[in-house]
């Protein structure tokens, strides 16, 4: 095994622990996170013209997007939780539109929609009910916390 395999074994195996004690909230920060990190690094082989792994990982970035979209609880959440699915999307539609484009400037309009849901997310982070949300919850917070 090589150095890098090894360092992303780890990485994996960390990340798997992460979530496996991660309270609701904390998961949906997580995948925000592995979005933005995909997209990151999509940037980066779009900018070498590595286009199979510029896909995969604009493909890995709308999986997590689909994976929040499924995550929002349309009842509890409202007109809240109906934006946040149009707008996951939107993003993932822009996402395809990059990699087929090769679009550095959708890739980065994606991520600062992204960011910006995520700082609001991050933000709530402080309120009594996501924090009385303990590890044990099996129950994915909706977009209608307070």
């Amino acid at each position: 095994m090589n150095n890098k395999s090894a360092i992303q074994q780890y990485t994996s195996s960390s990340r798997q622990a992460d979530a496996a004690a991660a309270s609701p909230h904390r998961l949906i920060q997580m995948l925000m996170e592995g979005a933005l990190e995909k997209i990151a690094i999509a940037k980066g082989h779009m900018e070498r013209n590595e286009i199979a792994e510029k896909g995969k990982s604009i493909s890995w970035a709308i999986d997590i997007l689909e994976g929040l979209r499924m995550s929002l609880d349309q009842d509890a959440g409202g007109e809240l939780a109906a934006n946040l699915d149009s707008l996951y999307e939107y993003m993932s539609i822009t996402l395809l539109e990059a990699n087929k484009d090769n679009s550095l400037a959708k890739l980065d309009e994606t991520s600062r929609l992204l960011k910006s849901i995520k700082s609001a997310w991050d933000a709530i982070a402080d309120d009594p009910a996501v924090q009385a949300m303990g590890t044990g919850d099996t129950t994915i917070i909706s977009a209608s916390v307070r």
